[in-house]
């Protein structure tokens, strides 16, 4: 059963990916952003901003991900 992170809590670049992967609706978006997280075991550490780093994203496409996120 996936757990579904609290509308109220706000995602950041901060934020752990291992908490993001947890959640259905933003596993999904990662996928489809190119961050295959999920079988990661760096993912239990990173950030969602180390992670996306990882994967060549800018910070302007970091800071538009996670507007996504917030969505």
């Amino acid at each position: 059963m996936m757990k579904k992170i609290k509308k109220s809590k706000k995602i950041t670049k901060k934020t752990k990916l291992s908490e993001l992967v947890r959640n259905e609706k933003a596993a999904e978006l990662l996928f489809k952003e190119g961050l295959t997280c999920i079988g990661c075991p760096m993912a239990i550490q990173e950030t969602l901003e180390q992670g996306c780093k990882a994967h060549g994203l800018n910070d302007k496409e970091i800071e538009e991900l996670i507007k996504k996120l917030n969505k």
